[in-house]
């Protein structure tokens, strides 16, 4: 079970509709597709999405981080020398979605040699999700429109909204016009991708006090360290740190430092191995955790429901598992499917994901 190989594949695929939030918007998903080919002629695959508004990276960088520092560090380690492999991306900083895309191909290659899934090798705890659906800048109608037909359609009855527009009052109205519209039939967080003031947050949550929100994350950045403490103190409901709590360490200083009550995970991010110290760290602290999205397509979003089905703690709120749905196109030869409100994990060995040669030639671009 030696690494032999490891591809990195840039590919583009429309959205049916830009996704538009406080940190940027995205219209197109060009991410790469890494592929770990190992010497019993197993590949495993996974996908990095870039987020230059977030992390940095591009999609020309995680090729090349990949290409000339990653993959001659890694092949001829086997697949399960995972640590070591965990210990040599970490010698280089930052580039953080191409780390993972590594360690979550890694993950898929061991569990096809084994014949085991994913989730069994983590943790086996279900096979399923329940779904949120993420709703991006637009007129409270058509936001509405959008949450009744994933309602409607998938079975969806959790929402997170996007927010962080100034004036406030643009996103508390969406807000309330959902809650209107829905009643108690669905759940409602909010997200403002760091793009309001601790004040304006403060001012957001009152506005939106009698609309019983489940979470609020990101309001404002976590460098304004006392402002962000301010306002974690004061509002109702538990305070999720995203972007601003990437690594262990930095869920460690935003929760102990009053910054933070709960997190999000995200594969996209920390892959499989990260995650897993991420999430026993959050279990020992008593943290609630939402496994987040990454605007991930297909191949993202099975990754982040193999690893939230691996465990009772990641499983217990719905995850952010369908903005896949807004992209016109994916890789894999069948596609997944929401029902009844629900993602299960696919079965059979690794992720039991199967790349489409034909979807990858049309869509590649490094031809």
């Amino acid at each position: 079970m030696k690494i032999t190989r490891i591809e990195a594949i840039p590919f583009a695929i429309p959205y049916r509709k830009p996704l538009k939030f406080a940190s940027g918007e995205v219209h197109i998903a060009e991410h790469v597709l890494v592929r770990v080919h190992a010497d019993n002629g197993i590949v495993g695959v996974a996908e990095a999405p870039p987020r230059p508004f977030t992390y940095g990276e591009t999609q020309a960088g995680i090729i090349a981080v990949i290409d000339s520092l990653f993959a001659p560090q890694i092949v001829g380690l086997s697949l399960l020398d995972r640590e070591t492999v965990h210990t040599r991306l970490a010698r280089t900083v930052g580039n953080p979605t191409a780390k993972s895309a590594i360690d979550m191909a890694i993950w898929d290659a061991l569990g096809r040699s084994l014949d085991v899934s994913v989730t069994e090798l983590l943790g086996g705890y279900t096979d399923r999700m329940r779904v949120s659906h993420m709703l991006g800048f637009d007129e409270p109608s058509a936001m509405v429109a959008e949450a009744e037909k994933m309602r409607d359609t998938h079975g969806i009855s959790t929402f997170k909204v996007k927010v962080g527009r100034r004036p406030v009052s643009l996103d508390t109205a969406v807000v309330r016009a959902l809650r209107e519209h829905f009643g108690d039939g669905v759940d409602l967080y909010i997200d403002g991708n760091r793009g309001w003031t601790a004040a304006e947050s403060a001012r957001a949550m009152r506005e939106m006090a009698d609309l019983d929100l489940l979470f609020a994350e990101e309001l404002c950045p976590a460098d304004d360290v006392l402002g962000r403490r301010w306002l974690v103190g004061q509002i109702g409901v538990p305070f999720i740190a995203d972007e601003s709590a990437v690594t262990p360490a930095d869920v460690t200083r935003e929760v102990l430092g009053g910054s933070a009550t709960a997190i999000s995970i995200k594969t996209a991010r920390t892959g499989f191995t990260r995650s897993q110290r991420t999430h026993h760290l959050a279990e020992g602290l008593g943290l609630e955790v939402v496994m987040g999205n990454q605007i991930d397509g297909q191949l993202g979003s099975l990754c982040t429901v193999a690893f939230g089905s691996a465990y009772e703690l990641t499983s217990r709120r719905p995850g952010e598992l369908s903005n896949f749905l807004d992209m016109s196109d994916d890789l894999l030869t069948e596609p997944l499917r929401i029902t009844d409100g629900e993602l299960t994990v696919r079965p059979g060995a690794g992720l039991g994901a199967e790349i489409d040669p034909e979807k990858l030639r049309r869509y590649r671009q490094d031809h």
